[in-house]
């Protein structure tokens, strides 16, 4: 029975950190460096930082900010956000980001997943499967901030990214995020029964008791987060970037 991995996901646009709702009116929050300081303080399982603008703006990543947080951050740090290429990648990790996260890429170029997972190891090969709503009200696969969906079934496009090479996929439920309304178990669990990789629930985390019953009661091997760590309250959303610490987690 062990301490239930708890994800804080930072969410930038170029140099400021930012919160969304729904993948919509991101909410200038401050700098991201200072948000990761804080979070090393409170001592973090991993962070994940996603550039939410690059790949819709068709800019390269921000290798300087990269760098700067990376060499800031004392715990695990996985990037996403305009990683298009292998040499991309390979860059990414000489900044000494532990796992690169891609979503747009694998809709252009699927391959892509496979060559890195073979350079650098699938474990550091991670892919965010956003699930959207479309208008007849079923959820599937979507890419590019969420604005585009594509007709595959979930759990054949979760087995297929596995196939490829993903070590590991982030379920990120759009349609419910930033909007604590708790998270989308049935679509975890349904993600984490049909492939054998790790999967990250994401999206609409309530309460850290929320992200812990989530990963406890579907499989999941971790639950990530951006409003419940960075807001002090879904009423106020005033800013307060927060942790829990161990002993607030709940083992499974």
């Amino acid at each position: 029975m062990g301490r239930a991995r708890i994800i804080p996901i930072l969410t930038i646009d170029r140099t400021k950190l930012v919160k969304t709702v729904k993948f919509k009116k991101p909410n200038y929050l401050g700098d991201p460096i200072n948000a990761i300081k804080i979070f090393n303080d409170k001592m973090v399982d991993e962070i994940v930082v996603l550039d939410i603008t690059c790949s819709k703006e068709g800019r390269e990543p921000n290798y300087d900010l990269i760098y700067e947080m990376a060499s800031e951050c004392f715990s695990p740090l996985g990037y996403g956000g305009g990683i298009k290429s292998y040499d991309q990648a390979q860059r990414i990790f000489s900044l000494g980001v532990e796992k690169v996260i891609m979503n747009s890429a694998v809709l252009d170029n699927p391959a892509l997943v496979t060559q890195i997972a073979k350079g650098f190891g699938s474990s550091s090969t991670v892919v965010s499967l956003d699930v959207k709503k479309t208008l007849l009200g079923k959820k599937k696969p979507a890419f590019i901030s969420a604005s585009k969906t594509i007709n595959e079934d979930l759990v054949t496009n979760a087995k297929r990214l596995e196939d490829l090479g993903a070590g590991e996929l982030i379920v990120h439920a759009t349609d419910i995020d930033g909007t604590f309304k708790g998270m989308d178990r049935e679509i975890t669990k349904l993600i984490a029964d049909a492939v054998s990789i790790p999967v990250i629930a994401c999206g609409g985390a309530h309460s850290i008791q929320d992200m812990t019953e989530t990963i406890a009661s579907t499989g999941a091997s971790a639950a990530a987060g951006g409003s419940v760590f960075v807001y002090k309250g879904q009423d106020t959303r005033s800013i307060l970037i927060s942790y829990p610490t161990p002993e607030d987690i709940i083992t499974r």
